[in-house]
């Protein structure tokens, strides 16, 4: 099959005035694939399209990533799950498929530091940018920082409505730092405005009866647990720190055993081991 050179001119104008640049890259390769007898014109029509709607899926997705603030890109694929056996992988898999955030529920993840909570946080984001979902996601200490300098600023109500807008809201770190005085009552104000509109996961190492400590206030946490445990999933991370696990055998034996640092098991051992809890704490 031969093809006029006007016809092709016609089709390269074309491209670039409906914007098409991967497609317009890719017509001389496929123009030559029709004429080996690789593909037919329907078939090259399918192909310019692909090429282009990836090109720019992935220019929305990577500009997506860049709004919901997720400048460290995590996946499920990457998680060592034979790492962490009191997690349950297909739970976790349940979780990606983000009917949570259809139904505005809260994912709890629950653990030592260094277990795996933040990257299970960060992969769960991804795949809902990935499905279309807005995300906003940040720290507990930079998300009262902003509350409390909206409030200075008047415009309280404002950044509490923009935090509103996305779909998921992830909150990483809670308990690591201390909150400062006043910082537990943005947070509620926070909360109670997405309370049932809008679904979060929250990671902490610190277990809910902590709370009124780390918020500095027990009816604060009280408030804010009675809502973020009304529609939730609990996920408890029992086990050794992720991050540390290659350097283990540097750490003295009596500083291990309390930061909760093995080596990696072997291979050959995968699965929950006996006497190790299962994970599936739904509270709701």
């Amino acid at each position: 099959m031969t093809m006029h050179a006007s016809t092709i001119d016609s089709i390269r104008k074309s491209l670039v005035g409906l914007r098409m640049p991967r497609a317009l890259e890719a017509l001389d390769a496929t123009l030559r694939r029709i004429e080996q007898g690789e593909i037919d014109g329907i078939q090259a029509f399918d192909v310019l399209l692909m090429e282009e709607l990836t090109l720019r899926e992935s220019r929305r997705i990577k500009a997506a990533l860049m709004m919901a603030r997720l400048t460290t890109i995590k996946t499920l694929a990457g998680f060592d799950f034979a790492f962490q056996p009191s997690l349950d992988r297909n739970r976790i898999l349940a979780l990606a498929e983000l009917k949570f955030i259809e139904r505005a529920e809260v994912v709890h993840l629950l653990g030592p530091p260094g277990t795996g909570k933040s990257h299970l946080a960060t992969a769960l984001a991804v795949e809902a940018v990935k499905a279309a979902k807005s995300v906003y996601f940040s720290t507990l200490a930079d998300i009262i920082a902003s509350l409390a300098k909206a409030e200075r600023e008047g415009q309280l109500r404002e950044r509490i409505r923009y935090l509103c807008r996305a779909s998921l809201l992830v909150v990483d770190e809670i308990g690591y730092l201390p909150v400062v005085p006043g910082g537990g009552n943005l947070f509620f104000q926070l909360v109670n405005a997405r309370y049932e509109k809008g679904a979060m996961i929250l990671t902490s190492n610190r277990g809910f009866a902590e709370w009124g400590e780390v918020f500095g206030d027990p009816v604060v946490a009280t408030a804010l647990l009675d809502r973020l445990l009304h529609h939730a999933v609990v996920v408890q991370i029992e086990g050794s720190s992720y991050r540390l696990r290659q350097h283990a055998d540097l750490v003295p034996e009596h500083v291990r055993s309390k930061a909760h640092i093995n080596p990696p098991p072997p291979p050959k051992k995968r699965g929950r081991p006996p006497g190790v809890k299962s994970d599936d704490q739904d509270a709701g």
